[in-house]
């Protein structure tokens, strides 16, 4: 392996683009290359991170240096900057404004903070294969969720361009965005118009202080922030939604990339047992658990009830949505996953029919305001059939009388 491992290639045919004196001046080690010898470049000194000028004549160049670095592991970040038309979906922007390079190494550090997770899942993996790890084989972007936030004109042509291409949360007022943060995972922001200064200045700075939110892309799709804000991934993209959407969904596919990454980690953490799209059980888990916690409650006495919540068969969207939901939802104590016939099954233990009718009723009402339909935006709602262990029950007949609750529901 090349002995200039760790630095930062620099890809333009000027002689000292303006940028590299930021990355300089934070202590990244940096490598120039031209256009012409990039794709060799890449493959001979093995960077940490591409940093390209993306010119008006450079985007043919971009689409192949995107794709030959789409293959490399571990993630390689790209870096695009003041790109001049549509990105590949791996090539992140930085859209320069009012000569504040300041923020490039901060943009920069972030990336290299999803490489060093895939390295070191990588290494987790060679340790003890437990976990099939497959970031470039997953559907990155039909799997993102976006919160779209404002009440501008421009608000319904946004929502229409994004839903295309993943699922959308959307939220009219901040209140209602913050909501929508603290209950589901979101893997982006997109601020459109229709709120005062005030109110977007005081949003983005308290997204800057809470460490839960501060790595996530914020997409502002008008001018005139005044503040750098501690927000890494904080781009603006000004202009028609089909840019705005497609030039911010590379950052948005590096957030889902790092989530995919971290209950990966779990997962090799949990022996395998934990599904890495879902955060729930595998199903080979769920059953092995489910069997057991059965005998042990039949033996030992107390109580024990199965919830199974139906999503929409056809809508992937929903059923992730609801099993990453009932996986951050659901109390500790009980456990559940995800099976390919789009239905999520969850063990409550210690529970008779009553508080199982009201766990799956604080469930229902979460899913009922967050899962939507990624198409039109509808409620995605589940149905729900629940079953409770009795004396004479075997693990087949409580989940052979859960499904004739079921058909009698759909009935």
């Amino acid at each position: 392996m090349s002995q200039q491992q760790g630095l930062i290639l620099v890809v333009s045919d000027d002689q000292s683009p303006v940028f590299t004196s930021a990355l300089g001046g934070a202590a990244f080690p940096i490598i120039q290359t031209s256009w012409a010898q990039a794709l060799g470049a890449v493959t001979q000194t093995h960077p940490m991170a591409v940093v390209a000028a993306a010119g008006y004549d450079d985007t043919a160049r971009l689409e192949a240096l995107a794709t030959h670095i789409k293959a490399v592991e571990p993630y390689l970040p790209l870096i695009a900057i003041s790109p001049k038309s549509a990105l590949p979906e791996n090539a992140i922007p930085f859209s320069q404004t009012n000569h504040n390079w300041d923020r490039l190494p901060a943009r920069l550090r972030a990336a290299l903070r999803v490489r060093t997770l895939h390295m070191t899942v990588l290494r987790r993996l060679h340790e003890q294969t437990v976990v099939e790890l497959d970031v470039g084989r997953v559907n990155l972007v039909r799997d993102a969720t976006v919160l779209l936030v404002g009440r501008g004109g421009g608000y319904p042509a946004l929502s229409v361009a994004l839903g295309e291409r993943m699922g959308v949360v959307g939220a009219l007022s901040i209140e209602s965005a913050a909501k929508h943060l603290n209950a589901r995972d979101i893997d982006g922001i997109v601020l459109s118009a229709g709120f005062t200064d005030r109110v977007v200045e005081a949003f983005l700075m308290v997204l800057g202080e809470d460490p839960r939110f501060r790595n996530l892309p914020v997409i502002a799709t008008f001018d005139g922030l005044t503040q750098n804000y501690d927000l890494p991934n904080l781009e603006v993209i000004i202009g028609e939604p089909a840019q705005v959407v497609a030039n911010g969904l590379p950052l948005i596919r590096q957030h889902v990339i790092e989530a995919y990454l971290g209950r990966s980690l779990r997962s090799i953490d949990a022996g395998g047992l934990l599904d890495p799209h879902t955060g729930l059980l595998t199903t080979a888990a769920f059953d092995r658990d489910l069997t057991i916690a059965v005998d042990e409650t039949l033996e030992k006495g107390g109580g024990l009830s199965v919830a199974q919540f139906t999503f929409d068969p056809t809508n992937r969207r929903a059923q992730l949505d609801g099993a990453r939901l009932l996986s951050r939802l659901m109390r500790q104590m009980d456990f559940g996953a995800l099976h390919d016939d789009g239905t999520a099954l969850v063990v409550f233990a210690e529970a008779d029919l009553r508080t199982a009718h009201l766990i799956v009723r604080r469930l229902a009402s979460v899913m009922r305001h967050t899962v939507q339909d990624r198409r039109d935006g509808r409620r995605s709602e589940p149905a729900v059939s629940i079953a409770t262990l009795h004396p004479s029950d075997t693990t087949q007949s409580l989940l052979a009388r859960l499904n004739d609750e079921r058909g009698r529901a759909a009935s």
